[in-house]
């Protein structure tokens, strides 16, 4: 059984505080890499209004882009891979013990990409409104949901990351499955219309029920094994 961090008060605000922090260099990197795509895509789509993302540029399209925007894909699929080592970093660091380092890899996450929406809204004023669409990641294929969705998560992921780290939560097998199933359902609704997205059209509605279903198990689970861990300590007390 994994023991708590004697200071997990400490441990968590400051996977907050690196979130936080970690969502701004986020958004600024957005902001630049607008600054250079903008002049690519009123040459590829001069129809297309300024600050829209969809419909992206088509794969057909890429060979007329300038030579050095055409690295710009590769290269930002391996930054968001960079990205995700180091908040997987900082999560082991921060708590010392690699039995906790999924919540705290789930609070330092969920802090990046909420905060990333922050401050995107404050530097550019993007997104409109939390349905507005948003290309998530590049990895494997590309992910596009309205902002809300990935908001949702992030918001769930933080909520059970810091009551992980607060107590101890046993997760049997039936819960791991319950959460890797609705993760899993998650990620399908972000690459459902990959394929559609990354020929260049517009984002067809988005799988809603797809994501709810997977949002609904993965919450279940986890809220199941707190209950279960409560009962199990209060069981245990009583026999002490």
């Amino acid at each position: 059984m994994p023991e708590k961090p004697t200071h997990w008060r400490r441990a968590a605000a400051g996977l907050v505080l690196f979130g936080v922090a970690f969502g701004f260099v986020e958004a600024a990197v957005v902001v630049y890499l607008r600054t250079i795509y903008e002049p690519v895509r009123r040459q590829l789509r001069p129809e297309q209004p300024a600050g829209e993302l969809f419909p992206l540029i088509a794969k057909d399209q890429i060979p007329s882009m300038p030579p050095e925007a055409r690295r710009l894909p590769a290269v930002e699929a391996a930054r968001e891979a960079a990205t995700m080592v180091m908040l997987a970093a900082v999560a082991l660091v921060v708590t010392g013990d690699r039995r906790l380092w999924l919540p705290a890899f789930a609070v330092a996450f969920g802090t990046w990409d909420l905060f990333f929406y922050v401050f995107l809204k404050v530097l550019i004023g993007w997104p409109a409104t939390l349905l507005t669409w948003d290309v998530l990641f590049l990895i494997p294929v590309p992910w596009a949901a309205p902002v809300l969705a990935p908001v949702v998560v992030s918001l769930t992921i933080i909520g059970g990351g810091l009551m992980a780290l607060r107590r101890t939560v046993h997760m049997r097998p039936l819960h791991w499955c319950g959460l890797t199933l609705g993760s899993l359902l998650i990620l399908v609704s972000f690459m459902w219309d990959f394929g559609n997205i990354t020929a260049g059209g517009l984002p067809h509605p988005f799988a809603w029920p797809l994501f709810a279903a997977g949002e609904a198990l993965g919450v279940g689970a986890f809220l199941h094994a707190v209950l279960k861990s409560t009962a199990h300590g209060r069981l245990s007390m009583g026999q002490s």
